[in-house]
C-alpha cells in the first residue's frame, strides 16, 4: 500500500505516522492489487483529526474521525473504514456486475484559476465509466458526495448525474435520448 500523509495545523511525529501505516496497511487484505492511502492529520480546538481516504482499482472509501488522542482517531478511522469495506463490497459482488472491484478511473488535477465574472477556482478532468445507477450510488456515498455523474450502462452509456434529495431520496438526472 502506498501512503500519503497531509499534516494541517499540526506536526505530526515519525512515530504517529508509523502508527498510521501500521494500522491502515491491515486493510489491504481486502484488495487483490495495489491500492493508495491518503491521510490527513490535523487538530481543532484540542481535537484531533484524522482523516482516511483508500483508492483502490477506482472506488475510493474515506473516513473521517474525531478524538481526544490521535491514535485512538486513527484506530477509529481504520475501524470504520474496514466496516465500509466490508460492506460495500460484498454488496457490490452480489447486486452488481462482476468486474465493479477491476476497473480503473484517472482523475489528473488541474488547479488553474481564471478571473471571469465567475471564477473558476478548482478543474478536475477524469474519465467517466460506465456502471449502473446503484453502483453511481453506493460510489457517490462512500465519497460522501451529494451527487455523482457516471455513464448509465443500463441506458446505453447516456451521461448521467446521480444526486442525494433533502427528503433522504435520491435523483437520477439523465441526458435524454434522441
Amino acid at each position: 500500500m502506498k501512503f500519503t500523509f497531509t499534516e494541517k495545523r499540526m506536526d505530526a511525529t515519525p512515530a504517529m505516522k508509523e502508527y498510521a501505516e501500521k494500522k491502515i496497511s491491515k486493510i489491504d487484505k481486502y484488495f487483490k492489487t495495489e491500492s493508495e492511502a491518503f491521510v490527513t492529520f490535523s487538530t481543532e480546538r484540542g481535537r484531533y483529526i484524522a482523516e482516511v481516504t483508500i483508492k483502490n482499482n477506482g472506488m475510493f472509501y474515506r473516513v473521517k474521525e474525531t478524538t481526544s488522542d490521535m491514535c485512538a482517531s486513527i484506530d477509529s478511522a481504520v475501524a470504520s473504514i474496514e466496516r465500509q469495506i466490508r460492506k460495500n463490497k460484498t454488496r457490490l459482488e452480489k447486486r452488481l456486475r462482476t468486474d465493479a472491484f477491476e476497473r480503473e478511473v484517472q482523475i489528473p488535477v488541474d488547479d488553474e484559476a481564471e478571473d471571469e465574472e465567475f471564477r473558476i477556482v478548482r478543474n478536475k478532468r477524469f474519465s467517466i465509466q460506465p456502471m449502473s445507477v446503484q453502483e453511481a450510488i453506493l460510489q457517490m456515498n462512500l465519497l460522501e458526495h451529494s451527487f455523482y455523474a457516471f455513464r448509465n450502462a443500463d441506458e446505453g452509456d447516456v451521461f448521467a448525474v446521480v444526486y442525494k434529495r433533502k427528503d433522504g431520496g435520491y435523483g437520477l438526472i439523465m441526458d435524454a435520448k434522441d
